[in-house]
């Protein structure tokens, strides 16, 4: 703990200079599962890559202290040891405690739990101003349910106490055919109500096509072929699923090894990298996966998407959209969108002891948000032509919002600022800014925008930048650097040091 203290002590230093001379900085973790551009500079940034240590698992408790670069693998391996389990583990093994927190996370069993920030006790927060304080359900309740989903612009988290459940060894795995969104939505809500249900999600591989994944942890290996889905030489999660199901009438039962179970779409990245073979004209099967299995994993993946900048012409967003809405939002994909796999995840929203998930998103008097949400997560290509792309997600954006749903802000936003206001509570969240000094720091909206007038204004005015947008237009150079840039690894959201800061 005493090595702890020490950093948040350095941290606060560091905060309380920026605070001084009220100069805005972003806090850098070394790592994201953000597709979001990068927009550190090495002057205006507070660095707390080195806070990645678990120190302490009590299984009296059942609670684990973390810090906030602790990411899921390293998280669940620690608290295995101990026979418990953090009860809602995102579906990448790179994804942070702190990321889960500040960010809109959820997983299959979220519809039993609701978000990850729902199983955190309680933060530690380096606030604008330095000072290092607690926050919790009852000690500043106010910036505790603030802070979750609020991306880092109400101060730095920099401890965390998470709740964990007993473990077991395996998760037994129900796969229900459907045939389309209507019969998967049943499903659904008939899992949900069996109490005896641990993990749901479900994947629909055509509109009138699908797969319900029901599963309840276990110790117990009969009743089905075990299957892994972490080595080289396994399947990819949803492949194996498509083709055991493919015109199957009745459920099948499977064994997954629980760390299996938990990161069964890293591999992929749940189907994102079969787009890949697509750009690179490369065959895609079992051999060619196989050979290529180390850029196949999400941090790799991740690696390559920044620096090859491709993130800005494929359209990743997760999406909550009420049940009412769910068939209506499944038909304007298939118009609109027309790529599968479509991944579905039921996510326990609000409801009785659940607070909204942070200060942006309190119920506003138009708008009442339902207990229980369908998450869709929309992953493919878009439009070539800039322009198109950018008309696509905000029609995109203006769908969600029609319905009544709501946009997980990891992804690029293409909002205007009134827009966003309109959607999202900004008074009581710039209330909270202001309360625990942080009015300085970049909103939400200033961290997740896509800055359209300044990447016209940029190609207008530079011809550097113009040439360098002719040049990564240019097939396949934007994509071969991001492989060459996920070779050599190493830091891949800084920019280069200058002589001077070296």
């Amino acid at each position: 703990m005493d090595s702890h203290d020490r950093a948040v002590a350095h941290i606060a230093s560091s905060v309380k200079n920026f605070s001084a001379r009220k100069e805005p900085f972003r806090i850098y973790h070394g790592s994201t599962n953000s597709t979001r551009k990068s927009q550190y500079e090495r002057e205006r940034m507070v660095d707390t890559s080195g806070l990645n240590h678990i120190l302490r698992v009590d299984t009296e408790k059942k609670t684990v202290i973390a810090e906030p670069n602790v990411p899921m693998d390293a998280l669940v391996k620690a608290t295995l040891q101990h026979g418990l389990l953090p009860p809602v583990v995102m579906e990448f093994p790179g994804i942070t405690v702190g990321g889960g927190f500040s960010g809109t996370a959820g997983e299959s069993s979220s519809f039993r739990y609701g978000f990850f920030d729902r199983i955190v006790n309680w933060i530690e927060m380096v606030l604008g101003d330095g000072q290092v304080i607690r926050a919790s359900k009852t000690e500043n309740s106010d910036l505790f349910f603030g802070a979750a989903s609020a991306f880092g612009t109400l101060g730095i988290t920099t401890l965390l106490e998470l709740q964990l459940i007993e473990a077991k060894s395996y998760v037994h795995l129900t796969y229900f055919p459907v045939s389309g969104i209507s019969e998967a939505q049943k499903v659904i809500q008939e899992a949900a109500k069996d109490h005896s249900n641990d993990y749901l999600d479900g994947i629909m591989f055509a509109e009138d096509r699908g797969v319900i994944c029901v599963g309840c942890l276990t110790n117990n290996v009969s009743g089905g072929k075990v299957q892994g889905f972490t080595r080289r030489s396994d399947p990819w999660f949803y492949l194996h699923v498509g083709r055991m199901m493919k015109n199957r009438g009745l459920p099948i039962v499977e064994i997954v090894p629980i760390v299996d179970y938990l990161f069964r779409y890293d591999r992929g990245g749940f189907w994102v990298a079969a787009y890949a073979y697509t750009y690179f004209i490369t065959p895609f099967n079992r051999i060619t996966r196989w050979i290529l299995d180390y850029f196949m994993h999400t941090r790799v993946m991740y690696l390559a998407l920044h620096k090859s900048g491709l993130a800005s012409q494929y359209i990743v967003q997760d999406v909550a959209i009420p049940y009412s809405k769910a068939e209506e939002f499944m038909q304007y994909l298939e118009t609109e969108f027309k790529h599968y796999p479509i991944w579905l995840c039921p996510l326990k929203q609000s409801g009785k002891e659940i607070a909204s998930t942070h200060s942006l998103q309190v119920e506003k008097t138009n708008r009442k948000m339902p207990k229980m949400m369908l998450n869709f997560g929309v992953w493919g290509p878009g439009p070539k032509r800039r322009d198109e792309f950018v008309w696509w997600n905000r029609a995109f954006e203006r769908k969600v919002h029609e319905l009544g749903g709501q946009k997980w802000l990891y992804a690029q936003a293409y909002y205007t600022e009134e827009e966003f206001n309109d959607i999202y509570n900004r008074k009581e969240y710039d209330a909270l800014r202001e309360k625990y000094h942080a009015s300085y720091l970049p909103t939400v909206y200033d961290k997740v925008k896509v800055d359209i007038a300044k990447e016209e204004q940029a190609s207008r005015e530079s011809w550097v930048a113009w040439l360098a947008m002719l040049f990564w237009s240019i097939w396949p150079l934007a994509g071969l650097y991001g492989v060459y840039k996920a070779v050599r690894g190493g830091d891949y959201l800084l920019p280069k040091a200058s002589k001077r800061t070296r």
